[in-house]
C-alpha cells in the first residue's frame, strides 16, 4: 500500500515537472492562488485588441444618464480539486465595451456588492494597447475604491432615474459572489422594469442568475431570452492548457439552460447576441462589436423623443 502511494506521489511529482517544462502548468501566484500557465497565456491572452475606436456621429450630451456596472469584488475561485484560480474581472470584457460607451458620450460608474475594490485579471491586460491602458488609467480610482451596490440598492435605487443600462463584465469573476447576491437580484429586477438596456459579456451572464427567486411560482425574468455567453464546454478544456488549475465547481450555462435560457454559440468566439433589451457577448473576441452594439441600441434609445 505504502509503496503504491509512493509510486503515485512520484509520478504526480514527474507530470507536474513535465507540464513546468512544455509551459502548461499554471502559475502560482504569491497568495497560493494560480493564474494561467504561459501556454494559455500565449493562447488566450493579447498584447492589443481589435479595439477600433469608432466615433459616434451624434453622442449623448446631456450627461444624465449613465450606465452602471457591477464588478466582482472577489479574486479566487476554488476550483472543483480544492485550488484556487487567481481571476476577476476581465480586463478585455470590461474595458474595450467602456470605450465605445465613452465614445458614445456615456459615463460609467463602477460598483461592487460592499464597495469593495473591483478585481481585474491583470494578467490578461493587454499591456500594447494604449486605448485600453488609457481608459484604465482614467478609471483607477473608481475601480479600488468602487460604490457600494447594497448602499445604492437599499437607499437610493426605487427613487434613481440617473441610468440608461447596468453592465456586467465578464471573467471568471463575475461567478464569484453575483449570481447568489441580494442586492444584485433586487438590481436586476428594478432594471428590468424601469426598461434600461442589460449588458453582460462572456461569463458576465452567470450574474444574472442572481434575477431567479427561487420560487417555482415566479419564472426566471430571462426566460425564453436567447443569450451569446462563455460555453460550458470551452471551460471544461481550458484546464488541458493550463488557463485554470482545476475543473469548474458550477457551470453556469448550464444553470442559464435550465431556467429557460437559450443559448447561441457554441464556441468562445465574436458572437454578439440582442434579445429585446438584452445585448450579451460570447468572449473576449466579442469585446469590441459588443462595446459598439451596446452604445449604438444606447443612443438610439435616448434620441428617441
Amino acid at each position: 500500500m505504502d509503496c503504491w502511494f509512493d509510486v503515485e506521489n512520484t509520478a504526480q511529482k514527474f507530470l507536474v515537472m513535465i507540464k513546468k517544462l512544455l509551459g502548461i502548468a499554471p502559475q502560482p501566484t504569491e497568495d497560493g492562488a494560480y493564474c494561467p500557465s504561459k501556454l494559455a497565456l500565449k493562447l488566450a491572452t493579447s498584447s492589443k485588441t481589435d479595439y477600433d475606436g469608432t466615433t459616434y456621429p451624434n453622442p449623448y450630451k446631456e450627461g444624465k444618464l449613465k450606465v452602471l456596472m457591477v464588478c466582482t469584488e472577489e479574486k479566487h475561485m476554488t476550483m472543483a480539486n480544492g485550488k484556487k484560480f487567481f481571476t476577476g474581472n476581465h480586463p478585455v470584457e470590461m474595458l474595450v465595451p467602456m470605450l465605445h460607451l465613452k465614445n458614445a458620450g456615456f459615463k460609467i460608474d463602477i460598483f461592487t456588492p460592499t464597495g469593495a475594490s473591483a478585481k481585474i485579471e491583470m494578467w490578461a491586460m493587454p499591456k500594447e494597447d494604449e486605448n485600453v491602458k488609457s481608459i484604465y488609467s482614467e478609471y483607477k480610482a473608481e475601480f479600488e475604491q468602487s460604490k457600494s451596490l447594497s448602499a445604492f440598492v437599499n437607499n437610493t435605487m426605487l427613487e434613481s432615474n440617473d441610468y440608461i443600462a447596468v453592465f456586467i463584465p465578464g471573467g471568471h469573476g463575475a461567478m464569484l459572489g453575483l449570481p447568489e447576491n441580494s442586492d444584485l437580484n433586487k438590481l436586476v429586477h428594478w432594471s428590468h422594469q424601469k426598461g434600461l438596456f442589460m449588458l453582460a459579456i462572456c461569463h458576465g451572464p452567470a450574474a444574472l442568475l442572481a434575477a431567479d427567486s427561487n420560487d417555482i411560482k415566479k419564472a426566471f425574468i430571462y426566460k425564453g431570452y436567447e443569450m451569446a455567453v462563455f460555453p460550458d464546454s470551452v471551460d471544461k478544456q481550458t484546464p488541458l492548457i493550463g488557463y485554470m488549475p482545476g475543473h469548474m465547481p458550477w457551470k453556469f450555462g448550464e444553470k442559464l439552460k435550465a431556467l429557460g435560457v437559450t443559448i447561441i454559440n457554441k464556441k468562445a468566439d465574436d458572437t454578439c447576441h440582442m434579445d429585446r433589451k438584452l445585448i450579451t457577448g460570447a468572449s473576449p473576441k466579442a469585446a469590441n462589436n459588443f462595446g459598439k452594439l451596446a452604445a449604438t441600441k444606447l443612443l438610439e434609445m435616448v434620441s428617441q423623443p
